[in-house]
């Protein structure tokens, strides 16, 4: 069973993107197999690994949210702007992130993933970085297809 941070395709992928977008951070977190919690598999430009020890239920955390909505969400400058409670944002907080987009990953047309990128100061992602995002997902989802990975 091959590991996500160690398959090179993934790894360039992340890399591209966060230079494209001109990033700090750029992250991938997975719904477990067995069961509804949600881990960070994979990142980018961490300041330490705490990312390797969260896990998030099923519709919270930013992870949680995008797989249980399917949709992609934004944070510009957390935590003033955030429904709920900031603990329940323990990526944010681990890396000290800002500000966040991320968008769902999707395995037979189920989102089961998450791709963010983010910065540790308030920003707001321009239409162009959010289609790079996108682009950098589905690019991810074609890759990850025929991957056992948890």
């Amino acid at each position: 069973m091959t590991k996500l941070r160690e398959l090179q395709a993934v790894i360039e992928i992340c890399n591209q993107l966060k230079a494209a977008v001109k990033c700090e951070f750029v992250g991938l977190a997975f719904q477990n197999e067995i069961g509804p919690d949600v881990r960070w598999h994979y990142v980018s430009g961490n300041l330490n690994d705490k990312y390797e020890r969260i896990t998030v239920r099923f519709g919270k955390g930013i992870a949680g949210k995008i797989i249980s909505s399917g949709t992609a969400m934004m944070l510009g400058d957390f935590p003033n702007d955030i429904l709920g409670k900031v603990t329940d944002y323990p990526i944010m907080l681990a890396e000290k992130l800002v500000s966040a987009y991320a968008v769902p990953i999707f395995f037979h047309s189920v989102p089961k993933g998450v791709l963010l990128i983010g910065n540790r100061a308030a920003h707001h992602f321009t239409e162009q970085d959010q289609e790079l995002v996108k682009d950098a997902a589905e690019a991810l989802e074609q890759i990850l297809k025929g991957h056992t990975l948890l």
